[in-house]
């Protein structure tokens, strides 16, 4: 797989992180494979990946959006886990790389590696941030827009009627969302990670049976990288009335092409995560 544009060139990573969001996640095993050792002494980590997701149902998504594992803080502050970083050898070479086990599965900041997240300050393992939720600016939520303040960190009490609240797209009570920003302060607006949370009964009710669910949620908390996995995006949950018209008024809808997910089906899935640049 040859690549026209020198190691160096911004060109190079810019193309990267467009096509990888659709054209590579075609790529059979031999191809990742492949791919893998023609992309990763690039940058750092990068190639095929398994990963918790938000299932993808419908429209041409070719897999299912990255959960965000859940912590709630003892001042009920609510945050999504990022590892800790550590070296490893990759092919010969020592890199930077964040992975912790949860509930039997291996979480990975290469999880979040497309759609040129993999070029933002917050994915990287070194970043100085912290990994709290915090309101994002310009939600379409009517409550988020009037109850809470954009930057200001999630907290429980936000959610409290979660079981009841509803808007006028699909039913009341399926769940309360939100839409926030991680590991973001003080980076361009261009690599804010965004990401939605929501709290819901089904979530609770499906932790008590799935180990996984048990160690990536808490208390009806869930989330996800809110980037569609066909074009990149911005998805919503009970935020856009069109999502009648598709059947997806209480699910996870993308505007750009009618691709749905269903935040209460987690299923592992696999992809081509691309290398992080490498430090300049």
């Amino acid at each position: 797989m040859s690549d026209k544009y020198p190691e160096s060139s911004r060109r190079r990573r810019f193309v990267k992180g467009v096509v990888g969001s659709a054209a590579l996640t075609s790529v059979g095993t031999a191809g990742a494979a492949m791919l893998k050792s023609s992309t990763s002494p690039s940058g750092e980590g990068g190639g095929s990946t398994e990963y918790m997701a938000m299932k993808n149902i419908d429209g041409p998504a070719p897999r299912g959006m990255p959960q965000i594992p859940i912590e709630i803080d003892d001042e009920g502050f609510v945050k999504g886990v990022f590892p800790e970083p550590e070296e490893k050898k990759v092919q010969g070479r020592t890199i930077t790389v964040a992975e912790k086990q949860i509930g039997g599965i291996t979480y990975s900041s290469e999880w979040f590696q497309y759609c040129g997240v993999q070029t933002y300050a917050g994915v990287d393992p070194k970043a100085d941030q912290d990994d709290y939720f915090r309101y994002k600016e310009g939600a379409k939520y009517e409550w988020q827009s009037q109850e809470v303040s954009a930057g200001n960190k999630v907290h429980i009490d936000d959610f409290s009627d979660y079981k009841t609240w509803g808007n006028d797209i699909g039913k009341a009570g399926v769940g309360k969302p939100a839409l926030v920003t991680w590991r973001s302060q003080d980076v361009p607006s261009s690599e804010t990670m965004t990401a939605q949370i929501i709290r819901s009964t089904h979530v609770e009710e499906q932790a008590h049976n799935n180990k996984w669910l048990q160690e990536s949620t808490q208390n009806g908390f869930i989330a996800n990288l809110n980037k569609c996995t066909h074009f990149c995006c911005i998805p919503s949950f009970k935020g856009i009335a069109g999502a009648k018209k598709f059947g997806a008024s209480n699910l996870i809808y993308c505007p750009c092409h009618q691709s749905i997910y269903d935040p209460f089906q987690i299923v592992k899935k696999s992809f081509v995560a691309l290398p992080r640049p490498e430090e300049e």
